[in-house]
């Protein structure tokens, strides 16, 4: 462990030594503790949070990719409180319906299933549209054959509520969704659900994956 202690010049605050081990580690505390670490190849790691003066300096986190090629829904869960910002993450996704992709929050009490406030749409050879209170539109329109490949954002609006936005494209057609909405949660978000308008189609191809910071 490398030692960080007062200068004996006047020249500078701060002097560092190493010693064989490589890292570098800093302690606070009249118990000593450690609160960051720097190791060999340069990785650095705090024991504490790294703040500004906005606040609190958080990660890009990715979740795990789920397989959407089986059930009605794939759930995301354990999003932290801290999480202002969530993008749902499309690749090659399909399902054994007609119906658009839908998302619903939740918080401990479980997943919301009214009072969104949500539109969606398709553009192509033709175009049309639908809303919905029952979750967040990725768009309007679906086949047996459709593959959506898209972002969906979620973001923060301040307190409870949340605004949605959506683009994906169809990797067997040539049409683009689009989607949008908003919803006023009773708690703290801390769950997504990725699910149909109907909720009964099965998925039956591709996969799913979230980031949250």
């Amino acid at each position: 462990m490398s030692t960080i202690k007062s200068s004996t010049t006047t020249t500078t605050a701060y002097s560092v030594e190493a010693d064989t081990t490589g890292a570098l580690v800093i302690q606070t505390g009249a118990t000593p503790t450690t609160a960051l670490t720097i190791d060999t190849s340069q990785n650095t790691t705090f024991a504490g949070t790294v703040a500004d003066s906005a606040g609190t300096l958080r990660p890009l986190v990715s979740g795990t990719a789920v397989a959407s090629t089986s059930g009605t829904s794939i759930d995301f869960t354990g999003i932290p409180s801290w999480a202002k910002r969530i993008t749902i993450l499309l690749h090659r996704v399909s399902t054994t319906g007609t119906v658009p992709l839908l998302y619903q929050l939740g918080t401990s009490s479980g997943i919301v299933t009214t009072g969104y406030v949500s539109s969606g749409s398709f553009q192509g050879a033709s175009q049309g549209g639908l809303q919905s209170t029952s979750g967040l539109l990725n768009g309007a329109g679906g086949a047996v054959a459709d593959t959506s490949v898209g972002i969906t954002t979620i973001c923060s609006f301040g307190g409870n509520a949340w605004v949605s936005s959506s683009v994906s494209g169809d990797g067997t057609a040539d049409f683009t969704k689009i989607g949008g909405g908003s919803i006023t949660l009773g708690g703290t978000l801390d769950r997504v659900r990725i699910t149909t308008t109907t909720g009964t189609p099965t998925f039956d191809a591709g996969s799913i994956n979230i980031l949250y910071e």
